[in-house]
């Protein structure tokens, strides 16, 4: 296994139905954060896509130009997710309790999950289903910051600088036979002692994890050592 049962952990164990049960409504990134997630959607979402986007709230980053077949929307407040304006379906569930996703082998061209996967207590699983409902060269954008809920998120992810946590979510990757090269995004806006003094950061960091799940024949060849092609 990937993690060790001490690396699941969480400092607040309830159940998580139960803490995200009151709605939230309030940004968890900065608008600088925002406007760059929007733009990697931008580079890799096609129009007319069928996008299941993990872990959502009440607010979209998606783009808002671009025409898409079917938006579903999974997380853990039904209030939340009715108020997403890009949502065409939604549905609540526990993803560390009930480990396989409500859908079809090859149902979306795109998977997204944006600041939440530090939640994850079972990535492995979670990953493996994502490559299973994606269709073959199906795109998967995994962001983050260094925002969390601190008790909600597992100690692999607490222990971690927001560097190794790119890595580990590279790692989740890699433990899923099918998927092709990793795009690795860090961009860390620059802390200055004047803007720290003032109580102003330079922005909330911004990493992301874009990979792609290969084509029958990428796979093959990918398994007989020729590469694929890099998103």
């Amino acid at each position: 296994m990937l993690l060790q049962p001490d690396q699941r952990t969480k400092l607040d164990d309830t159940d998580d139905i139960q803490f995200y049960g009151y709605p939230r409504f309030v940004t968890h990134v900065d608008a600088g954060f925002i406007r760059q997630l929007t733009d990697l959607y931008r580079q890799h979402l096609q129009p007319g896509f069928t996008i299941l986007d993990l872990m959502s709230s009440w607010v979209s980053h998606l783009p808002e130009e671009i025409e898409f077949a079917k938006v579903v929307g999974h997380g853990l407040n039904a209030e939340e997710l009715a108020k997403n304006p890009r949502l065409d379906d939604f549905y609540v569930q526990n993803l560390n309790q009930n480990l396989q996703l409500p859908h079809d082998d090859r149902t979306f061209d795109a998977v997204v999950i944006a600041v939440s996967v530090q939640y994850l207590q079972y990535p492995e699983a979670i990953f493996s289903e994502i490559h299973r409902v994606l269709k073959p060269n199906g795109v998967v954008i995994v962001s983050f910051s260094n925002r969390m809920f601190y008790q909600k998120a597992i100690q692999a992810w607490r222990e971690r600088t927001d560097h190794q946590r790119l890595q580990l979510v590279q790692s989740y990757f890699s433990a899923v036979k099918g998927m092709g090269p990793p795009q690795l995004i860090a961009n860390d806006p620059p802390q200055s002692s004047l803007l720290s003094w003032m109580g102003l950061g330079g922005g909330d960091p911004f990493f992301a994890v874009v990979k792609q799940r290969l084509s029958s024949s990428a796979q093959e060849c990918s398994m007989n050592g020729v590469s694929g092609q890099s998103v």
